[in-house]
C-alpha cells in the first residue's frame, strides 16, 4: 500500500497542525515496519476477504505475521458484529479498500479508505482499528474526514455522497464503536483547512507546533520544537512549579518520552547502517549465559544433586546459586541478545557489524 509523502489520512490532523512538519518527515529515513502494523495489515486483508464472502483466513500471514484462530475470535468476528450496528438492515452498499484522491485541489494527496457506503440517505466513512491501545474518537476526525472529502472528489466513490443528507463517520475498534454524524458542508469547511495546510507546507518557515499529533511524526528526532523542549525542561525547577504548571510540564514530557525513544532509535539505525553518529558508537547488550548443551547439563547437575527440571529448565544463573558455587567448566557461554547504544568513552568494545567487515575486507581486496 503505497501513501502520500505530502498528506494521507493518517497524517491529516498532524499537517493541519504542524504544517512544518512535512519538510521535516522528508528528510527522515523511511521507519521500519512494527509488529502491531504488519498485525494490523493482516487483520485488514482478512476483513476485507471476509466481507467478500470467504470464510478460511487460519493461516495467512503478512511480514511474518500469521493469522490465528484467537484473531478471529477476538477481532475479525466482534468487528463484524459491530458493523452489523451500523447496517442493522444489511441493505448498505458498499466498496472496501477504495484509492481517493483530492486531484488537482490538493496535488499528490490521496489516501486508501477502508469501507465507504450508502445507505438510505446517509453516506458512511468507516475506519477499522484493530490496535488495543487508546479508543480512537470518530467525532472531528480528521482521517476520517480526510477519506470522505477526497472519495467527493474520485470519480469511483462520488455516489457515495451524492444526495446524502447526511455523512455518518465510523470508527469500529473492538470492542468498540465510535460514530459521529456530520455534513458536506463540515468536510468542506474541514478540506479547505487541509489545502492550506498544505500550501503552508512548502514554505520555507512553515509553522512547526507540539501537541498529541507528535505522537507518529517520523520527524521527533529532528525537530526544533521538541529538541528546544528539552533545553526548556533541563532548565526549569520542578519543585517551584505550582500544580497546573506540573501538569503541563507533565503533557510535555509525554511528548518527549516519544522524541527520545525515535531518536535513540533512528541513532541505532543509523550506526547499523554504517552511518557514523559522532561521539557514538554500536557495542554489545550484556551477554547472559545459556546451556551448550541442555540435555547433558541436566545429567551433569544431577550428579551434583541438582535437578534443574522442577519446574522448567533452569537458567545458569539459578543453578549457581542453588549450588552455591561456580559452574563446572564447559556447561555455559556467554550470549549477547543484540547491540544497544553508548558512549564513545563507554569500556565495552565497539560491536563488529557484519556489514561493515564485509565492506572492509572488500576495500581490502580491492586495494591490490
Amino acid at each position: 500500500m503505497t501513501h502520500s509523502s505530502i498528506v494521507g489520512g493518517s497524517s491529516a490532523k498532524r499537517v493541519i497542525a504542524c504544517p512544518g512538519s512535512v519538510a521535516l518527515c522528508a528528510t527522515m529515513p523511511p521507519k521500519p515496519s512494527s509488529t502491531f502494523a504488519d498485525k494490523g495489515t493482516l487483520l485488514h486483508d482478512v476483513i476485507v476477504r471476509a466481507l467478500l464472502g470467504e470464510k478460511d483466513f487460519v493461516g495467512t500471514t503478512f511480514a511474518g505475521e500469521t493469522f490465528s484462530p484467537d484473531m478471529m475470535v477476538n477481532k475479525i468476528e466482534p468487528a463484524l458484529a459491530l458493523l452489523d450496528l451500523v447496517d442493522p438492515l444489511g441493505d448498505m452498499e458498499y466498496v472496501t479498500e477504495a484509492q481517493v484522491t483530492f486531484g488537482s485541489y490538493i496535488p499528490g494527496a490521496f489516501g486508501t479508505a477502508d469501507l465507504l457506503g450508502r445507505r438510505g440517505n446517509t453516506a458512511i466513512v468507516l475506519d477499522w482499528k484493530f490496535g488495543d491501545g487508546v479508543v480512537v474518537e470518530a467525532e472531528e476526525n480528521e482521517q476520517l474526514m480526510f477519506y470522505a472529502a477526497a472519495a467527493m472528489r474520485t470519480s469511483g466513490t462520488k455516489w457515495v455522497f451524492e444526495n446524502a443528507t447526511e455523512i455518518e463517520c465510523v470508527i469500529i475498534q473492538p470492542p468498540f464503536v465510535k460514530r459521529w454524524t456530520t455534513t458536506a458542508k463540515r468536510i468542506r469547511t474541514f478540506e479547505l483547512s487541509l489545502k492550506r495546510a498544505v500550501a503552508a507546507s512548502a514554505q520555507p518557515d512553515a509553522r512547526l507546533t507540539l501537541g498529541d499529533h507528535c505522537r507518529w511524526c517520523a520527524a521527533k528526532p529532528v525537530c526544533p520544537q521538541l529538541t528546544g523542549a528539552v533545553e526548556r525542561a533541563v532548565k526549569t525547577q520542578l519543585l517551584a512549579l505550582d500544580p497546573q504548571a506540573l501538569g503541563d510540564a507533565l503533557k510535555t514530557a509525554l511528548v518527549l518520552e516519544g522524541w527520545i525513544e525515535d531518536l535513540r532509535s533512528l541513532s541505532q539505525r543509523m550506526l547499523e547502517g554504517a552511518i557514523p553518529v559522532p561521539g557514538w558508537k554500536l557495542v554489545a547488550k550484556r551477554a547472559s549465559r545459556k546451556w551448550v548443551d541442555e540435555s547433558k547439563a541436566v545429567l551433569d547437575m544431577a550428579a551434583l544433586n541438582i535437578d534443574l527440571k522442577k519446574v522448567e529448565l533452569l537458567s545458569p544463573a539459578q543453578a549457581e546459586k542453588l549450588l552455591k558455587a561456580k559452574l563446572p567448566e564447559g556447561l555455559t557461554v556467554s550470549v549477547s541478545s543484540g547491540n544497544t547504544l553508548a558512549a564513545e568513552d563507554d569500556p565495552r568494545p565497539e560491536a563488529m557489524l557484519l556489514g561493515k567487515q564485509l565492506s572492509a575486507a572488500l576495500s581490502k581486496l580491492g586495494a591490490y
